[in-house]
């Protein structure tokens, strides 16, 4: 009776109900945060969802769909990955057209500036976009690939409620509220698909992960886990929203999906903490998890 009794306590310590009181004790510590999360294990059945269909400004994230269809539409033929664009710093605002700049100063990465009326290629934008966030090179990309065009993609994704609009800091579109929006659950469909090989060929989805996993923005999700766990993601920030999408792989077990999508918190320093936080008691349940499948077996 007595072993009976602790497997159960053992079961319930780590049972997904457990994980959310954790991760709710936690959230409530922030006045005024909002949190979506979407927990996918994928090498089993265990999920956690909270707020997982609620909209959220994307900020950054919407570079991952960006970055899908970029990697679909070369496969097609429609340009090669080698192709060079002609950097130009001026963009179409999605209201009326009128144009708009992009400020360096704001932009994460500066670099690309430096390269105004010279060519750069495609892949190499790719990748600023992602590992720095650079806005010059996600709006280029964008008017390549055209945000509906991405947004088809991800419905065929299985992603329903994922909108990508437009660029960024498209001020006018912004303030009519035609912003890039997401769901955890949402991105979470998309790292999987990209972590499964559904989101491309073998080796395009292979170039995917390679780049989530040179991410030079590691505050949040990774800042949570033991050193040297690997984490493929991608980050969001913008005044009082802040995010990470990422794919995390534990050593010697399956990797897992976690998404933590953050609104309300002004201080980013301190959203990054929370994010931080959230990410440790996920890596630890799901060790928890593994450890208890084992014993059952």
């Amino acid at each position: 009776m007595m072993l009976v009794c602790a497997v159960a306590l053992l079961v319930a310590a780590q049972s997904p109900e457990s994980l959310q009181q954790k991760i709710d004790a936690r959230i409530a510590k922030d006045s005024g945060a909002y949190v979506g999360l979407a927990y996918m294990d994928l090498g089993s059945s265990d999920t956690l969802f909270l707020n997982a269909d609620s909209s959220f400004h994307a900020a950054s994230t919407m570079k991952v769909p960006v970055m899908i269809e970029l990697f679909r539409r070369a496969h097609s033929g429609a340009f090669r990955m080698d192709q060079p664009l002609l950097m130009v710093n001026q963009f179409a605002s999605l209201v009326d057209g009128s144009p708009y700049s992009l400020d360096a100063g704001s932009d994460s990465d500066s670099s690309l500036y430096k390269q105004i009326g010279r060519r750069v290629r495609v892949d190499s934008l790719l990748r600023l976009m992602i590992t720095r966030s650079s806005n010059f090179a996600t709006n280029t990309l964008i008017t390549l690939v055209g945000g509906e065009g991405v947004t088809h993609t991800m419905r065929e994704l299985g992603a329903e409620r994922i909108q990508v609009r437009r660029g960024v800091e498209d001020g006018r579109a912004f303030e009519k509220g035609l912003n890039n929006t997401t769901t955890a659950r949402d991105l979470a469909i998309i790292l999987r698909a990209i972590q499964t090989g559904q989101a491309g060929s073998p080796e395009a989805t292979r170039e995917m992960l390679g780049i989530l996993l040179a991410q030079e923005f590691n505050e949040k999700i990774p800042a949570g886990l033991p050193a040297g766990v690997r984490v493929a993601h991608k980050t969001g920030d913008i005044t009082a929203v802040s995010h990470d999408a990422a794919i995390v792989y534990p050593p010697g077990r399956s990797p897992y999906v976690l998404v933590v999508l953050t609104r309300g918190i002004a201080d980013g320093a301190k959203s990054a903490r929370l994010i931080a936080d959230l990410s440790a008691l996920v890596y630890a349940h799901n060790a928890a998890s593994l450890k208890s499948t084992r014993s059952d077996n």
